[in-house]
């Protein structure tokens, strides 16, 4: 059977102090006028009975509890985005809060009984995370609640973590670029069949980046394939069908890994070589991208770093609106 838990009076006692005097040294009061010897006794005894502090009577005092809310569509239940949570689950603990996970499948009523349900507990936040960035809805909120959108965005709360596409899609180009690739085709975009197709809040961000790429550098695409499905077998398909009508494609530029994956298998059918006649770059830094052979170099979903950033964003008193992180160059071998 456990022993009864710790309480102020206890850890007061032990310290020989009176439980308001204990309370002000743990809570961190300034210019409590209490001697060091007493702050040590203090933070002595509660080490020595293992004190805890109760939470939900520090909320009634404080009006914090010190937990937050994740409330997202299907981040936890897919590996694509859990970057997103790793990174605020560690942000969150290294706050001393605790983080309530929440899933909803991108329903809009599940989505605001998410909400109801975090509010009963009285969270001091709630973050709205998307597997691909969207406008997200987001229920009418208490205005003392704080609110972050993580990988999302939403038009009644300005304060939003993205990643930087653009700079992502600049970077794509550079990389091809600089080694000196002239014969690039880009595959899974054309603005003129896609611009009014859903795809995601900020890929119209990426391809800006991309042909601001191109332009800086003088050079066009040797030819645009438009691919709706980004899933390897259409990748697999678009570019064999390329390769035959295109065979002086000298790099491709995929717009998701999973296009890339499925470009591998049909660049080696059709006889060729990885990067030597063939040079690849995409993006997202998808888990499998290490395990291809030779390995796929790819711009990254900075999901970990969205995640610590928008938990440092929701816990902190200044107004924040759009934040951009940077998204990476993962160089492994597959640009000759």
């Amino acid at each position: 059977m456990s022993s009864k838990r710790a309480t102020l009076a206890d850890v007061a006692r032990l310290a020989g102090l009176s439980p308001t005097s204990a309370s002000m040294i743990l809570n961190g009061r300034p210019n409590t006028r209490l001697s060091q010897d007493a702050h040590d006794r203090v933070f002595a005894a509660a080490e020595a009975l293992g004190y805890r502090p109760n939470v939900a009577a520090r909320g009634l005092r404080t009006d914090k509890t010190l937990t937050i809310a994740f409330i997202s569509d299907v981040v936890a239940t897919t590996r694509f985005a859990s970057g997103l949570i790793r990174g605020a689950l560690a942000a969150a603990e290294q706050a001393n809060h605790v983080m309530l996970v929440l899933e909803t499948g991108g329903d809009p009523a599940r989505e605001s009984e998410a909400v109801e349900a975090v509010l009963d507990r009285q969270v001091d936040g709630i973050i709205f995370a998307s597997m691909r960035a969207r406008e997200f809805f987001v229920p009418d909120l208490p205005a003392s609640t704080g609110v972050v959108m993580l990988n999302a965005t939403n038009t009644k709360h300005a304060a939003a973590v993205l990643p930087d596409e653009h700079g992502g899609g600049r970077r794509a180009v550079e990389l091809l670029a600089e080694r000196g690739h002239t014969q690039i085709a880009l595959l899974g975009q054309n603005d003129d069949v896609e611009r009014d197709l859903f795809r995601s809040a900020t890929v119209a961000r990426r391809v800006a980046g991309i042909r601001e790429g191109m332009a800086a550098h003088g050079l066009s695409f040797l030819e645009e394939v438009s691919i709706w499905l980004w899933e390897p077998d259409e990748g697999y398909h678009a570019t064999t069908e390329l390769l035959a009508r295109r065979p002086d494609i000298g790099a491709l530029l995929c717009m998701n890994d999973r296009l890339a994956f499925g470009a591998y298998q049909a660049i080696l059918e059709s006889g060729r070589s990885i990067p030597d006649d063939i040079s690849i770059v995409s993006f997202d830094n998808d888990e499998l991208a290490a395990y291809l052979r030779p390995g796929l170099t790819t711009v990254a979903l900075p999901h970990e770093a969205m995640g610590r950033r928008a938990v440092e964003i929701l816990l902190s008193s200044e107004p924040h609106g759009e934040t951009l992180i940077e998204m990476p160059a993962v160089i492994r071998s597959s640009i000759a």
